[in-house]
């Protein structure tokens, strides 16, 4: 799964990433992006503007927004068939965009946690479905990050990641294809190689802590069976 991310970069990078899209300046910076947070999007409807949306789907049909922040993940397998996630499959998909996302492992009765980002320091782009949900009054934009079984440096750490998307032949597709089938074909495992990762402060389990330092590699204390 996905859990928690992070955020950290400048306009001039996104622009040589992205191509010139629109980018509201200051750039809202987080180390520790949260479920029902705000991050950013490319979403197909707007796909040259870099939006702020919560992190957590909300399904337009949805008799208000007490489960926010509930469907942060939609897995591949059954994002065409649950009724959560079907509609905005179909018809409102997103990139996530993130600088890094956080994971954790378990050993020795504790869990630590990763930092996993690319090994050629481009930002990662996360395939996502998005939705408008309104009482008439307040519109709420919330986004699901789909998830696919791991690579090989991800199933070291966890069964589960997000679906990521390393070339911008890609980007397009998922924003503009219609095609049930070839979009289903395009959730899958990213190819090994292209992520690196490592432990960090388990400060990163508090949604408080929000700092540069989460992302300083730090050494897990020994165990007994080191």
């Amino acid at each position: 799964m996905c859990g928690r991310f992070s955020f950290s970069t400048s306009k001039k990078k996104i622009q040589e990433q992205f191509g010139a899209i629109e980018v509201e300046a200051p750039i809202q910076i987080s180390f520790n992006i949260a479920p029902t947070q705000l991050s950013y999007v490319l979403t197909n409807q707007s796909p040259n503007e870099l939006q702020l949306m919560n992190w957590g789907l909300v399904p337009h049909w949805s008799k208000d927004k007490k489960n926010a922040g509930r469907l942060i993940n939609a897995r591949m397998e059954t994002i065409a068939m649950k009724p959560s996630f079907r509609t905005s499959f179909e018809r409102k998909r997103c990139l996530a965009v993130a600088d890094s996302f956080y994971e954790w492992k378990r050993g020795a009765g504790n869990k630590f946690p990763y930092r996993i980002l690319r090994t050629n320091r481009e930002l990662l782009v996360m395939a996502g479905i998005w939705d408008t949900w309104t009482d008439g009054s307040e519109q709420y934009h919330s986004f699901s990050i789909i998830t696919t079984p791991p690579n090989a440096e991800m199933a070291r750490v966890h069964d589960r990641m997000p679906v990521i998307f390393y070339h911008t032949s890609q980007y397009k597709e998922w924003l503009e294809e219609t095609n049930i089938e070839k979009l289903q074909q395009m959730l899958i495992s990213p190819p090994d190689g292209i992520l690196e990762m490592y432990t960090v402060s388990t400060d990163v389990n508090f949604v408080r802590n929000n700092g540069v330092h989460l992302h300083n590699k730090v050494i897990p204390p020994p165990t007994l069976f080191d």
